[in-house]
């Protein structure tokens, strides 16, 4: 791919537009003081590239190099892809945001469940945070296993009277919505998603890659959980009143809604790192096992920050993701997250300035600081992914690669 004007310094490679070298010189900083491992950061604006940047190591033991078309495993950014593939179905008359899910899938339904809408379902008010059955990783990637699986959301009682209160469906919204996604459309999600917008787009994104992809993927440096108890303890210490202090106490808490609704499924003893694992990017996991490269990500954006078009293709009907641009549900303090957040149709809601600093805009982030960003305001669409993790809520490199990216001079003339 032809580079763009301006080659980035060292130790960064790639190249950014006239005008946005504020990125390059940020994620090349990044990378000279070891706060990155190995990562990449890619943006297009009214369609069109303006950052490709990528560095460092996919892998610490074979001294393997970072490449453009590197892939990691994306986490949460995963769940804005699973609302994509929802946009995709009600935008063509298949799904109704204000129809009951059990209208769809009749034995949701059951424990209380029945006027459970998929709306009050994907922006997260539907009261099923956590699952009261216990699951592991390998019953989730097992299709032996699917069938006590079901049975388990089939089960969940809400915490709470649907509708009535916010809370992170962490692990549990990509569980029933890909099981509500296949009911409708026939087809499992990933490879309704593979056909119907990352090949037309061009992305390398995928829920549940195949072998092929194998050589591609980055590996995953997650801080063990000795290391992440160190630092958050830390941290709460320093900065008790802060974000991630309230969710250092919230999971050290035994019943809290926050320690529930991210145990379960377990990962076991592998922790964080068991999204390393073969078998989990093989599995169509909803909210969380997804992989892609920078660019992969962005490119999955492109029609969701341009009015659902993209290269003269219309993937969504003109004004169809007016409805995203403003919060349709809102929580100053999510009982999961510990932060002020919400979600429209599926996509995150941020605060105003945390990623972009226009309230229109929408995506997802992930675990240790992936991101997946839409901004229709100004036309950008935004990937970034990387194998350091970060034990915080919202990672400071992602934060700094969005903020530099605001700073650069079109997007400062924009505003």
């Amino acid at each position: 791919m032809k580079p763009l004007a301006r080659i980035a310094p060292t130790p960064a490679c790639g190249s950014v537009a006239d005008g946005y070298e504020r990125v390059a010189e940020t994620f090349a900083r990044q990378l000279r003081s070891g706060r990155q491992i190995g990562g990449s950061f890619c943006a297009y604006r009214r369609g069109e590239r303006v950052v490709d940047l990528w560095g460092g190591m996919r892998d610490r033991d074979s001294g393997e190099r970072w490449e453009r078309d590197t892939r990691i495993v994306v986490f949460s950014v995963t769940k804005g892809l699973a609302a994509m593939a929802l946009h995709l179905l009600a935008c063509r008359g298949q799904l109704d945001w204000d129809a009951p899910v059990a209208e769809y899938w009749p034995t949701f339904a059951r424990a209380g469940k029945s006027q459970i809408t998929v709306r009050t379902l994907i922006n997260h008010r539907a009261g099923l945070p956590y699952l009261d059955v216990p699951l592991t990783l390998h019953d989730v990637t097992t299709p032996e296993r699917a069938p006590g699986v079901l049975r388990a959301l089939e089960a969940q009682r809400p915490c709470w009277p649907p509708g009535e209160q916010q809370a992170y469906h962490a692990l549990t919204f990509g569980m029933y919505v890909s099981e509500l996604f296949a009911r409708v459309a026939g087809v499992p999600m990933g490879e309704y998603l593979e056909r119907e917008l990352f090949i037309p787009l061009a992305s390398d994104a995928r829920i549940g890659a195949d072998a092929s992809f194998d050589d591609k993927v980055a590996t995953l440096y997650p801080p063990t959980n000795s290391e992440r108890v160190k630092l958050m303890g830390s941290n709460a210490i320093r900065r008790p009143d802060s974000i991630d202090a309230r969710m250092f106490r919230a999971v050290l808490a035994p019943r809290s809604v926050a320690r529930r609704a991210f145990s379960n499924p377990a990962t076991g003893p592998a922790g964080v790192a068991a999204y390393n694992e073969i078998p989990v990017r093989r599995s169509e996991l909803a909210w969380a096992s997804a992989t892609a490269s920078a660019d992969g990500i962005a490119r999955a954006y492109l029609p969701f920050a341009n009015d659902g078009a993209h290269d003269g293709v219309q993937f969504l009907e003109p004004g169809w993701l007016d409805a995203v641009h403003g919060r349709q549900g809102w929580s100053p303090n999510d009982p999961v997250l510990q932060k002020p957040v919400g979600w429209s149709l599926g996509f995150l809601k941020e605060e105003v300035a945390m990623f972009s600093p226009n309230v229109e805009s929408f995506g997802h982030a992930g675990m240790g600081g992936t991101l997946g960003w839409a901004d229709p305001v100004a036309g950008l669409s935004i990937g970034y992914v990387m194998n350091r993790m970060d034990w915080r809520i919202r990672s400071a490199r992602a934060l700094e690669l969005c903020h530099a990216l605001y700073a650069c001079e079109p997007l400062v003339r924009l505003s």
